[in-house]
């Protein structure tokens, strides 16, 4: 296994961002879904990776850089296929990710995610995100979760 860039041109990326959008619709309505857009993720604001064995995308996740009321990194379809859940690759990738984020001197990662994604919740606790009021182009939504890491400390 290893940490690869992705880009539109990867064999299976458009399967796994579907797998992605039909687990986001089958826990919440289409209104509460922010989802990114492949283009949004292979532009060159992002910096999108994946995990990747025997030529499969297993786990993914993207930074986008933004520029709303300050400058920021947004987490972005952090996934791991379900039969690969419980090996610690989430945590691999968001580790990649928060130190892109560091190396391109974001002040801070911000992240919106659901309510009914217990595990995620935990796995942005655990890396120091605290909740925070929505932000950017998201709306306050009573199905999601909004959440800030501050870097560069």
């Amino acid at each position: 296994m290893q940490i690869v860039a992705l880009d539109a041109s990867v064999p299976s990326l458009d399967t796994l961002i579907a797998e992605i959008d039909a687990l986001m619709n089958s826990l919440y309505p289409a209104e509460s879904n922010q989802l990114s857009v492949l283009q949004e993720l292979c532009s060159p604001t992002a910096h999108f990776i994946g995990i990747v064995q025997h030529d499969e995308i297993i786990a993914c996740g993207a930074i986008v850089e933004k520029h709303h009321d300050c400058l920021y990194g947004e987490l972005k379809r952090l996934y791991v296929k379900p039969n690969h859940r419980g090996l610690g690759l989430s945590k691999a990738i968001l580790s990649e990710l928060i130190a892109f984020a560091d190396n391109r001197q974001y002040p801070l990662i911000r992240l919106e995610t659901g309510v009914k994604q217990p595990e995620a919740l935990r796995l942005y606790a655990q890396f120091g995100f605290i909740e925070r009021k929505e932000f950017g182009d998201h709306k306050s939504d009573p199905l999601s979760v909004y959440m800030e890491l501050k870097l560069g400390k």
